[in-house]
């Protein structure tokens, strides 16, 4: 129902522009697009069917490992096959209600990736620090509570930024969204209405879940730290850094572009669209592509075992 001729009243349909500034090369941005999504599925589907086919592998770490594969997978999924069609097929009309499951099943999913990798922090700092005890702290039975818990948080969370735009804002300005997927600030910015509780939840969100997560995972890895620099021989400092260095690596790249798209879209009004949209796009598919090359190259027993595989 048009109400003016500026604003929307609940638009059933939403138009997905793509990369603003590069719609006519969007064909060829599409085929690294497509490239990293096809190496993403595929070597977190084979780090995910290692891990449980591999008795060996039946560890706290790589249960958490498998768990961020599966994630992974999900995550790119959820994308992916939308912003393709926005890229070679130019489909880039949506129903307001697929956006917004859209937009929730991405922010869940990021949300999870956030609480397995606090999992596998403290999996670490209770392995490194408390080695005796890591057995009897980290059974199965708290791994599965921990994966239940993680994605419980995760879906309840981010269900509430959902329910306000659904419930709250009705006008909308355009329904045309600057944005290769559906951001939950990019579609508040269409509203036409007050939006400022929406955002307040937003950043609400980011911080109680990205912000937790970091704090505790950078207190985790100090402890660690601290305690290998302790160890009285050089070779086994060296040996348990290592067992460190894929999860800082991915740690490391997750949260960076996590922040850097979080504040690009609300404060970087000075970033040309095209630049912001791009980086957010790439954003959702490197931590897929690399994490299972990270641990698959820096841990030893995936490793042997994908080599095993390839070589039968």
């Amino acid at each position: 129902m048009l109400i003016s001729n500026i604003t929307f009243f609940m638009p059933s349909v939403l138009t997905l522009v793509g990369i603003p500034g590069l719609e006519s090369v969007q064909c060829w941005i599409g085929i690294p697009f497509c490239t990293m999504y096809l190496i993403a599925i595929i070597g977190n589907s084979l780090l995910v069917t290692i891990i449980k086919s591999e008795r060996s592998l039946h560890e706290p770490m790589y249960i958490f490992l498998g768990m961020l594969g599966a994630t992974d997978i999900a995550l790119a999924t959820s994308v992916m096959p939308k912003m393709l069609g926005i890229f070679w097929f130019h489909v880039p009309h949506i129903s307001f209600d697929s956006c917004l499951l859209q937009m929730w099943l991405i922010h869940t999913f990021q949300c999870i990736e956030s609480g397995i990798l606090l999992a596998m922090a403290l999996d670490r700092y209770v392995a490194i620090c408390y080695p005796l005890r890591h057995a009897t702290i980290f059974t199965h039975q708290l791994v599965k509570q921990i994966g239940t818990v993680v994605t419980l948080r995760a879906a309840i969370i981010v269900a509430p930024c959902l329910i306000l735009i659904k419930c709250r804002l009705k006008f909308y300005h355009t329904t045309v969204i600057s944005h290769s997927y559906c951001e939950h600030m990019a579609i508040v910015k269409l509203a036409a209405e007050n939006v400022q509780v929406n955002k307040i939840y937003g950043l609400f969100v980011a911080f109680t879940v990205a912000g937790f997560d970091l704090i505790f995972i950078t207190l985790s890895y100090i402890q660690i730290f601290t305690t290998v620099f302790h160890l009285p021989q050089k070779e086994g400092r060296l040996k348990t850094l290592n067992t460190c260095i894929a999860h800082i690596c991915v740690f490391l790249q997750f949260y960076l572009l996590a922040f850097f798209s979080f504040f690009t879209h609300r404060f970087g009004s000075h970033i040309p669209p095209y630049i912001h949209i791009l980086f957010s796009s790439i954003y959702l598919l490197v931590p897929p592509v690399l994490n299972p090359l990270v641990y698959g190259v820096k841990t030893k027993q995936i490793r042997r075992h994908v080599l095993k595989m390839f070589s039968s």
